[in-house]
């Protein structure tokens, strides 16, 4: 089977790559050149458009930044007269209603279009690992389950199409107000002069544990490392895409706008490519004490 991969970036390149190691023929397509000369040495065939994709791969991946990304490369590849491919798996995070009007896009071209948003990290897409939500029709889910499990320990077909952006969203809704509640907290701690170790073996056994205080702190807080990681700039991404949801369906989100501004605030200093515990550091500074 050929599989086209688009977007090799920092989630995209090493899904790629386990995808080639499962023995999966790949065509792949990115705008840097550094990254498609990576994935060439590893077997994979490379093209200087993605457009060329859909002429030569029977299921097409992307794994873009962004839903207008996502649309100007559907309109790149169905605008070819001819395709191979019928059917798109969409890494991206993005919008419900993004994700419906992408599927009956392709739909009209005879593409079945799933969205299949991922979480685990760059760790998880390294090792394989990742937990995959999928929205689409059951035939498609069957078709490509054995794909999804070559870049993801936990699969879940969550509904139709939207339904795997719909439960993305919610899940980086809450990691984002998760951590801008975090930052805060242990800021105030530390004013209190409690030191960070015992700040996080009481509160990982305790009911205010969460991904946040589990895994943000040793691997990150702990060691003052804010790079790699999840940038501030995507779960701000994801934070706008909640919002805007909410105000299509004209919900208050409180604990959405705070986080919001938390975001915002962190990326107007400058810590946009830095992980999400950045806004420890933003918060330190306002209260001039550091988390330790």
């Amino acid at each position: 089977m050929k599989i086209g991969m688009i977007g090799l970036g920092a989630m995209g390149l090493p899904i790629a790559k386990c995808l080639l190691k499962a023995g999966y023929e790949l065509h792949a397509f990115d705008l840097a050149e550094k990254a498609r000369q990576e994935i060439k040495k590893e077997g994979a065939s490379v093209y200087q458009a993605a457009g060329d994709i859909g002429l030569e791969a029977d299921i097409i991946m992307s794994s873009l930044p962004n839903a207008s990304i996502v649309e100007s490369v559907i309109n790149e590849i169905t605008g070819r007269d001819e395709l191979r491919a019928d059917t798109w798996l969409d890494l991206s995070s993005i919008a419900p209603a993004s994700a419906a009007a992408f599927a009956g896009r392709l739909k009209e071209k005879g593409i079945s279009y799933m969205d299949c948003p991922v979480s685990g990290g760059v760790q998880g897409a390294v090792q394989g690992t990742l937990t995959v939500m999928a929205g689409g029709p059951d035939e498609t889910f069957e078709k490509v389950t054995e794909i999804l499990e070559t870049i993801g320990k936990k699969i879940y077909h969550v509904g139709g199409v939207g339904a795997g952006s719909g439960i993305k969203m919610v899940n980086n809704f809450m990691l984002g107000c998760n951590m801008a509640a975090a930052a805060e907290a242990l800021v105030m701690g530390s004013r209190l002069g409690l030191d960070l170790d015992t700040m996080y073996e009481i509160i990982r056994n305790s009911s205010g544990r969460s991904f946040i205080i589990e895994n943000k702190i040793p691997n990150f807080i702990q060691k003052r490392n804010f790079s790699g990681g999840f940038a501030i700039d995507l779960q701000y991404k994801d934070l706008g895409l909640a919002m805007e949801t909410a105000k299509a369906l004209s919900m208050p989100v409180h604990m959405g706008s705070t986080a919001v501004q938390m975001f915002e605030t962190a990326r107007a200093k400058g810590y946009g490519r830095d992980d999400i515990t950045a806004l420890v550091k933003m918060e330190e500074e306002l209260m001039d004490v550091e988390v330790k």
